[in-house]
């Protein structure tokens, strides 16, 4: 049995068996609006929690996880030790010198201590938010999708794995007029996906790398499921947009590219390729959740090694932009 839920002009199918409560106030980390990057035109990128993998270069490492959590900001920390006081669980204490130090295996995120800072030393990160309150947001922004025909991503993290709130979000954006997009790894079950190309505009797609041991050393998984899906919507009408985040030592050799360009090619659909050259920007965030990175001191690649990629790309035959 098929049940209905009404947006708009539009309806949403569920599954048999309804919704589950994460489904029905999935978490966001962040609605960043006045986006130029992430679709055409003027967009606000609304970002899930959660995703299922693990690339060792992401700068959103706070979606790696589905749950709100409790990130640290030491250098705005007073050692006031109230967050030691408050904590219920004994995740926060004082150690060596009186440095602050978090159990984050402990933490259940109840944002205690968050309550409790002065500081704002300590942030909860995500909260649960209702597709009512996500449309509000959007909805904020309404002139500006008109006057540049940008709309609305659904990014992340990883928005498939909440395909119910994500299918109810894109249904009203298009009942609205809202031009619609998701970046997604590819990386969920077909039915995840399938269930939202209706309510979908433009699909922007990531590939790190062709060679599965490759891909599953760099990312945690296989790029089986990720290449079955490329080659499922290649087979549909919806827009298709392929990125590749260039990494020097995991994926930025010209053949690694080439291998890549020709087998997006071979899919026949997809509009452009976009090169996306590696950044430290989100390097800092590892030590606040408590993580480590793994490429300290890695170099972006220099703009005539990205131009010299972007010529492979287009002599196999395809579009292609550095960037953005």
């Amino acid at each position: 049995m098929v049940g209905t839920r009404r947006q708009g002009n539009k309806d949403y199918k569920e599954k048999e068996g309804g919704q589950s409560a994460p489904e029905e106030r999935p978490v966001i980390f962040d609605i960043q609006r006045f986006s130029i990057h992430d679709g055409p035109g003027i967009r606000t990128l609304v970002f899930f929690k959660g995703c299922p993998l693990r690339c060792q270069w992401c700068s959103n490492p706070e979606s790696y996880t589905r749950e709100p959590q409790v990130v640290y900001y030491r250098n705005r920390c007073l050692g006031c030790l109230r967050c030691v006081e408050v904590c219920r669980r004994g995740a926060v204490w004082a150690g060596a010198g009186g440095r602050l130090e978090t159990d984050r295996q402990r933490c259940q995120g109840c944002a205690a201590c968050v309550d409790a800072c002065y500081a704002q030393a300590r942030v909860l990160l995500g909260r649960r938010m209702t597709v009512e309150e996500i449309m509000t947001e959007i909805r904020k922004d309404s002139i500006f999708y008109r006057r540049s025909g940008g709309g609305v991503t659904l990014g992340g993290g990883e928005a498939t794995l909440w395909p119910i709130s994500a299918g109810e979000i894109l249904a009203a954006c298009q009942a609205e007029g809202i031009h619609t997009a998701i970046e997604t790894c590819g990386h969920a079950p077909w039915s995840n996906v399938e269930g939202l190309l209706e309510y979908l505009n433009l699909v922007i797609f990531d590939i790190k790398h062709l060679n599965p041991e490759v891909h599953r050393r760099y990312t945690g998984v296989s790029n089986q499921l990720i290449l079955e899906n490329l080659q499922r919507l290649a087979q549909r009408s919806v827009p298709l947009v392929i990125r590749i985040p260039v990494i020097p030592g995991v994926n930025n050799a010209p053949e690694d590219i080439e291998a890549i360009a020709t087998y997006v090619r071979s899919q026949g659909h997809a509009s452009k390729l976009v090169l996306l050259p590696y950044h430290r920007f989100g390097e800092e965030k590892y030590a606040r959740l408590g993580l480590s990175y793994a490429f300290p001191g890695l170099q972006p690649p220099e703009e005539e090694e990205m131009n010299a990629l972007a010529a492979i790309v287009r002599s196999q035959g395809l579009g292609c932009q550095v960037g953005g």
